[in-house]
């Protein structure tokens, strides 16, 4: 299991080009393009929250591993 920093970047980098091209959309007057930002912004926090869980879980896990290997000694 993974720490999820690789999903949380990536995720951050999403939504800082979503916004960008909401932003362009916007001052352009495309709506298209504004919708497509805004939606590119949402699968960022999906993919940042994606990696929170797994690094949770990670955390979890070496907790669960460490509790283990002292109770063992």
């Amino acid at each position: 299991m993974t720490d999820g920093l690789g999903d949380k970047l990536k995720g951050k980098a999403e939504q800082a080009a979503g916004k960008v091209q909401e932003e362009v959309g916007e001052a352009t007057g495309d709506t298209n393009q504004e919708a497509r930002g805004l939606n590119r912004q949402a699968q960022g926090r999906a993919t940042e929250a994606k990696g929170n869980v797994e690094g949770t879980l990670g955390h979890a896990k070496r907790n669960v591993e460490n509790t283990i290997d002292d109770a063992t000694r």
